[in-house]
């Protein structure tokens, strides 16, 4: 395996209708020797508001590489934390061993990896009754696996940012600017 010191991957995978379960992981995969690495070691403590964990499968399943995973968005709330560290935390990790399973990471040298995922949980989904955690599992799952796959091939690659340049625009752009931009 030729060496992984610093790539990085996102995806967003959309909720079903009426949920608020959209996933957009962002991942950062590198060596425990270089930067990905000390940032992983630095991570070690906890951020009011930000809580960061070891991603586990299951009791006593830690998964491969080492994943450290923390959230985009404040926490608030103990029904917050225990989506986080339950649906979402069990999707992450079996993205992760599916990943290996599948061939997207290399199983040979990954305890010389680690990465680091930065998830994102809506906090309307602990105050919403109709909370759909399947969906909420599909997202992350899906999210995560893809985001990996993209941080490791590259993608997308300079010139297919060139190339979308004027045909991609951020959603929260429509109607901000005119069709020049």
């Amino acid at each position: 395996m030729s060496e992984i010191v610093f790539r990085t991957g996102e995806a967003t995978v959309l909720a079903a209708e009426g949920q608020y379960t959209d996933a957009m992981p962002e991942v950062l995969i590198g060596s425990v020797r270089g930067p990905v690495g000390q940032a992983f070691a630095s991570m070690m403590g906890q951020v009011q508001g930000h809580t960061r964990m070891f991603v586990v499968r299951d009791l006593n399943q830690l998964v491969r590489p080492a994943t450290m995973m923390t959230t985009k968005a404040t926490i608030h709330t103990a029904e917050y934390v225990e989506l986080l560290g339950g649906v979402v935390q069990a999707a992450t990790g079996d993205a992760i061993v599916d990943c290996i399973i599948e061939g997207i990471l290399p199983r040979d040298g990954l305890d010389e990896l680690c990465m680091i995922i930065m998830i994102w949980l809506d906090p309307r989904c602990p105050e919403d009754p109709n909370l759909d955690r399947k969906d909420l599992y599909r997202t992350n799952y899906e999210a995560t696996k893809l985001a990996i796959a993209r941080a490791l091939k590259g993608e997308p690659t300079v010139d297919e940012l060139i190339a979308n340049r004027h045909t991609v625009r951020h959603y929260a752009l429509e109607g901000v600017l005119d069709d020049e931009a």
